[in-house]
């Protein structure tokens, strides 16, 4: 996957870009506020997505025009695609001249994974978002699971709901016994395309990691669950916590609880963790992610990075912008010995909402 040509049009401050990326690395620098994560944000709306930085539709055009449109030119499985992303009121797609009933069908035509300092939260903060990271990627690769998941969670609104009833009406004990069993039967599909993506996941991540480290630090994940399902099933287990949930009516056990842990040599990365080992850490995750998602479709997303230099180190930077390979790579940063450091690739200067170098 890679794009050969991008035009973007009053996208947020970007007024004109006119781009022709190196099919591999393209560092995008210049100071603050002159528009590069825009460029990035563009390039990811292209993958039928939101924005990820949650701005809504009618924020990303420019503030005195009535509309934004993102254009590329891309290959994908051997074909050259044209891609064309109009923002009014709402976003529409048109893929080869084709008008898309929503953005969303462009899922699997242009594939891109993303790195923003707000998803430094995988790592520092809490379990919820590691189970969302996992869902998410997941998701990606098999659109099904997003099936199970939702009922999933239909199932676990149900039944804490149906904890608190039960309170004023013990006869409700009964329909407790059914929404376990469908609860578990879910759960447990859940806890293995979790167990299965992780494995997946490691040994990208675990190689990814020792790059960026140079070797001196160890990287290990694993999957966290409350219960062991080798000795006993998922029902069992609610069944067995049932008088600890009734009295703090919510499901206190189940895949919503699970989590992954990240490890350095051993230590918790949550707690002992430096900020450049943190940030390595997602950087990994996220460039494992990419790597999982081309082993199963056969083809590598664009990868877009954004201030992901920040408190690397200079071999840990080094590492980000020479020793990413086979795969397209948009970065965004402000130091410009950064962009000297750059062996190959494109070295793109954004002013003002516009491309005043390229080379």
């Amino acid at each position: 996957m890679k794009i050969n040509e991008l035009e973007i049009k009053n996208f947020r401050n970007l007024t004109q870009i006119d781009l022709k990326p190196d099919p591999g690395m393209n560092v995008i620098y210049g100071e603050n506020a002159q528009g590069k994560t825009n460029l990035i944000e563009a390039i990811w709306m292209l993958s039928g997505m939101k924005s990820f930085r949650g701005a809504k539709d009618t924020e990303l055009k420019a503030f005195d025009s009535d509309f934004a449109r993102i254009s590329a030119s891309f290959e994908n499985a051997d074909r050259t695609n044209d891609v064309e992303m109009t923002v009014t009121d709402r976003r529409r797609a048109v893929l080869n001249g084709v008008a898309l009933l929503s953005p969303s069908a462009l899922l699997g035509k242009f594939g891109a994974v993303v790195f923003s300092p707000a998803f430094l939260s995988i790592v520092q903060n809490g379990p919820s978002e590691r189970r969302k990271f996992i869902d998410a990627a997941v998701c990606r690769i098999s659109p099904a699971y997003a099936t199970v998941l939702a009922e999933y969670a239909r199932l676990l609104r149900q039944r804490n709901s149906l904890l608190k009833d039960v309170y004023h009406e013990s006869s409700l004990l009964d329909m407790l016994d059914i929404l376990d069993e469908k609860l578990a039967r879910t759960g447990e599909v859940l806890i293995r395309r979790r167990k299965a993506f992780l494995e997946q996941l490691t040994p990208f991540v675990r190689d990814i990691y020792n790059g960026l480290s140079s070797g001196r630090e160890t990287l290990q994940m694993r999957y966290v669950t409350q219960y062991d399902e080798e000795k006993q099933p998922l029902q069992a287990y609610l069944r067995e916590n049932r008088k600890n949930d009734l009295i703090n009516k919510t499901t206190c056990v189940g895949p919503h609880r699970d989590d992954m842990e990240i490890l350095i040599d051993g230590a918790r990365a949550r707690l002992y963790g430096s900020q450049g080992q943190q940030r390595s850490c997602a950087l990994a995750l996220k460039l494992g992610e990419s790597s999982v998602i081309k082993s199963v479709t056969g083809e590598e997303p664009v990868t877009l990075l954004d201030d992901v230099m920040s408190e690397l180190d200079t071999n840990r930077q080094d590492y980000v912008l020479n020793h990413i390979k086979n795969r397209q790579v948009f970065i965004t940063c402000c130091e410009p010995s950064s962009v000297i450091r750059l062996n190959g690739g494109k070295r793109i200067n954004i002013a003002g909402g516009r491309i005043v170098s390229c080379t």
